[in-house]
């Protein structure tokens, strides 16, 4: 009866596009999308208005100090959200379910992390956008800009790798939401992102200066800036591309092993 018909020809491609549109339809009808958009106005919010008049006693323009903090605190977010979402999956048994199918290795975490990337661009908009609102400009030029938001999703797709890892292994959604803010809060926190090295006590500054969060603040307020050179942007390029090393293998094999 179905021998005439054609056989089926598998594409990854489509099953990535599937299950990609999948997620980003449940973003968008749960309203996290939308969430995304109002934590970056939260942040610039909480962040900017309760030292910008200590900053500027000191001559610090804090709308350009401090936006790559609150970029940086909402790609944060969107490892979160990473997180949460393949725990869930693997919770579920959803990731085993796929590992059952006809479908590639790779499709469910590159579904999970092109979403997260749609997640990214929404919520490094809004931010940009309030920040214009706030008085941050690019004052670089439009390859520096353009530079900037690169490498502030490329430091969202490393960290959701990462996050993507522990949500495969763990599968617990409400663990990790713990387990990831603490870190992120004590790094920001700790870091030249809010205030000048100069604020913290001496004990602390070689940590506080070249903790990761710090070297990528720094390049990310040259990108604003006059434009970053490469003896900044090395050291947070080795950061970024150490954790890359490190997150990339682990998030594979955290989603294709049979549990």
């Amino acid at each position: 009866m179905f021998a005439e018909l054609p056989v089926a020809k598998l594409s990854s491609f489509a099953q990535w596009r599937a299950l990609t549109g999948r997620i980003i339809w449940t973003m968008a009808t749960k309203g996290e999308l939308v969430v995304a958009i109002i934590t970056p106005l939260v942040f610039t919010l909480g962040f900017y208005l309760p030292l910008r008049y200590v900053m500027k006693f000191q001559g610090i323009d804090y709308a350009q100090f401090v936006m790559p903090i609150i970029v940086l605190q909402t790609m944060a977010f969107t490892m979160m959200s990473n997180a949460q979402l393949s725990a869930f999956e693997a919770l579920t048994g959803l990731s085993t379910r796929l590992q059952t199918m006809p479908i590639g290795a790779m499709v469910p975490l590159s579904a999970r992390i092109s979403a997260g990337v749609v997640r990214s661009v929404f919520s490094l908009t809004a931010a940009l956008i309030y920040g214009h609102v706030i008085g941050f400009r690019f004052e670089a030029g439009w390859g520096q800009a353009i530079l900037f938001c690169a490498f502030s999703l490329s430091i969202s797709i490393v960290l959701s790798l990462g996050a993507d890892a522990l949500g495969s292994l763990t599968k617990s959604p409400e663990s990790l939401s713990q387990a990831l803010t603490l870190p992120t809060l004590i790094f920001g926190m700790l870091s030249c992102g809010f205030v000048p090295e100069s604020g913290f006590p001496e004990w602390i500054r070689p940590f506080v200066r070249n903790q990761p969060i710090s070297q990528l603040s720094f390049a990310l307020r040259d990108m604003a800036a006059d434009g970053v050179t490469w003896q900044v942007l090395w050291v947070p390029m080795a950061w970024l591309i150490g954790a890359a090393v490190l997150f990339a293998p682990l998030a594979v094999w955290a989603s294709v092993r049979r549990s």
